[in-house]
């Protein structure tokens, strides 16, 4: 048995129960994994809320390491004993131990302790995807410009670091002085607080007026329209999440109208959908860690039995970096 945190219903933080869950043996291209720590991520809200819908009961959560306790038939990467972290569908990192789909897990390097890997795989893995992925028309280049909401947040601050490394003028927004400073002492050019400052005006004044090449965007509903208006013509708006609410349904013409614009609504999902695809940019990933290009911040730890104040406290937006639960 595996205590876990589970929801039975959708709804608010409450929803989050400590349940007893049976663990099996490990089947056909699968593994089972004892937990040392598990990442929180936003996405885990939007499960919990029923915006992206789970068949109900449902343990949560996306993220953790921890070390093989056994291997099925058909896994060759992975054996019992190995330190690993992953990023992985389907949901239920929440846990102490379990049994999943091995193909996203990944070996984690000795030079990476258990916290750090829970703490960095979706995050890292998406700021990877983004930065490397996700590109305007040309691509980028160093001196570019981009902008990146939440810049003080666990995907922003690992995005800031690997923006600096890359040449990049990564302008960071934040919703306080403390969260803008954060995002500048982790490599952001530029710092913008929007609960003081026009977004817009302020990327057009940084930028004398031309934009900038591509929008990094998970706040959603919320700058949405702005953040098309901060782009240069055939810049790109890469949305990858909702944390102020789902974008409203908008009219395409209007991306002509602003420049020739291109959109796109990303996942991590299918950055990772095959083994040698996530292997290679969980390396890309561990080698900007391990070189020291790219520090993991770990600023909020619960154990796993107060999951609900850890999203009482992601919701309300007073973390920053990364939160873990550990066990």
């Amino acid at each position: 048995m595996s205590r876990a945190v589970q929801i039975a219903q959708t709804g608010g933080p409450e929803q989050l129960k400590i349940a007893d869950v049976k663990v099996g043996e490990p089947g056909s291209g699968e593994i089972r994994i004892r937990h040392k720590a598990v990442g929180l991520n936003f996405i885990d809200v939007y499960h919990r809320t029923g915006l992206y819908p789970l068949a109900l009961p449902a343990t949560i959560g996306m993220e953790a390491s921890g070390v093989v306790e056994a291997v099925g038939p058909g896994v060759t990467h992975l054996k019992a004993g190995d330190r690993a972290a992953y990023a992985s569908q389907p949901p239920g990192s929440y846990c102490e131990e379990r049994v999943m789909p091995a193909k996203t897990v990944c070996k984690l390097p000795d030079a990476i302790d258990f916290d750090t890997g829970a703490a960095m795989m979706l995050k890292g893995l998406t700021a990877q995807y983004l930065l490397k992925k996700t590109q305007p028309q040309g691509g980028l280049k160093a001196g570019d410009f981009v902008l990146f909401h939440a810049a003080a947040g666990g995907v922003g601050l690992i995005a800031c670091q690997w923006a600096k490394a890359m040449g990049l003028q990564l302008i960071g927004t934040a919703g306080s002085d403390a969260k803008c400073a954060l995002a500048r002492e982790n490599g952001a050019t530029h710092v913008i607080n929007y609960a003081k400052e026009d977004f817009l005006a302020r990327v057009k004044e940084i930028t004398g007026g031309k934009g900038v090449k591509v929008v990094y965007d998970s706040v959603g509903k919320d700058t949405w329209d702005k953040s098309l208006d901060c782009l240069s013509p055939f810049g790109l708006m890469a949305s990858f999440g909702n944390a102020s609410g789902p974008v409203p349904p908008f009219a395409p013409g209007i991306l002509g109208m602003k420049g020739s614009l291109y959109v796109t609504r990303q996942t991590l999902f299918t950055h990772i959908a095959t083994r040698e695809g996530c292997q290679a940019m969980a390396d890309d990933l561990f080698q900007a860690v391990t070189s020291g290009q790219v520090k993991i911040r770990i600023d909020q730890r619960y154990p796993l039995e107060q999951a609900q104040q850890a999203h009482r406290d992601l919701e309300a937006r007073k973390t920053t970096g990364c939160t873990i639960l550990t066990l």
